[in-house]
């Protein structure tokens, strides 16, 4: 290699097809299904329609 080419920085990590893979480690936390996320989020904004048409500030 050049000197130009090691000035640069580190380089790119070696991966399968060029794509990584960023989610293999296990991670301490709580777990929750994307179901759930998006059906929590649908059922607060129909809360607060709901709210908003018969509570009217």
């Amino acid at each position: 290699m050049s000197a130009k080419k090691k000035e640069r920085g580190a380089p790119m990590p070696a991966s399968s097809a060029g794509l990584l893979r960023f989610f293999e480690d296990e991670v301490k936390g709580v777990k929750v299904r994307p179901e759930i996320v998006i059906s929590l989020a649908i059922g607060m904004a129909i809360i607060s329609i709901i709210l908003r048409i018969f509570l009217p500030v």
